[in-house]
């Protein structure tokens, strides 16, 4: 009940702190749009078909490049894992990688691969691989040994390890990775966008900015919110079912 009802009070308070400057504070508009307006630009906007379509076209970025970047990242955590050679290699430049800024990234990315979706897509992956890599390598790590130990006893070895028992053990903190990344591929694909010539929200947010457009950036950004929070609460309701199954 709580996780419902916090929530809201919290979004309510927020939308009555906006109402409440944007009524006494003697804002611009331009600067800062009333709740009201935004809302009549949030319809004018949603009956338009073009605005469903670019959403469509942001969320296949974003889902395809967290599939990519996952299908890299397990395998390559579990080699890590694994190997006291591959992490010797591949550790130090994780925080590297990490700190460059997906803007940085993007102009490479189109002369490697060229405009278009799959450079987008590559982005996302970019951006969803690391969180997931070094969530998956913390969770296998702290297996219980003795687990391990007695698994092995029992034969278990190779893949019959790696699937029925060190995956499954280590699955919380693998969508917990998942969860963190899938997140930012939204972002990843609005960056992209803007930066390397899309057709979704980020086009729809440079627009709105070249317009002074700012109710139609609140609502652009907005919609963002929306697609990151349902990525979320999606995985996180399927890392909780896997925590009260394992409970």
């Amino acid at each position: 009940m709580l996780a419902v009802v916090a929530p809201i009070v919290f979004l309510s308070i927020c939308l009555i702190g906006w109402w409440f400057t944007t009524s006494f504070s003697g804002i611009e508009s331009w600067r800062l749009p009333s709740p009201h307006s935004t809302w009549e630009r949030a319809v004018t906007m949603f009956s338009q078909p073009l605005m469903w379509w670019r959403i469509g076209v942001t969320a296949l970025e974003a889902v395809l490049g967290s599939i990519l970047g996952a299908v890299i990242a397990l395998p390559l955590a579990y080699l890590v894992y694994r190997s006291r050679l591959i992490q010797a290699a591949v550790e130090p430049f994780l925080g590297a990688t990490q700190a460059l800024p997906a803007i940085a990234l993007a102009p490479l990315l189109v002369l490697w691969i060229g405009y278009g979706l799959w450079s987008i897509v590559a982005l996302c992956a970019l951006m969803v691989f690391f969180p997931i890599l070094v969530s998956t390598v913390v969770g296998l790590r702290h297996l219980d040994s003795e687990v391990l130990e007695a698994a092995e006893l029992d034969g278990a070895s190779g893949w019959t390890m790696m699937w029925s028992i060190e995956f499954p053990l280590a699955l919380p903190s693998v969508l917990a990775g998942i969860r963190n990344g899938f997140t930012l591929s939204v972002t990843g694909a609005v960056v992209g966008e803007m930066v390397m010539g899309g057709q979704g929200l980020g086009q729809v947010l440079t627009q709105s900015r070249t317009s002074v457009d700012t109710a139609g950036m609140f609502v652009t950004i907005g919609v963002l919110c929306v697609m990151a929070t349902l990525l979320y609460v999606v995985i996180y309701r399927l890392e909780r079912s896997r925590k009260l199954d394992l409970a």
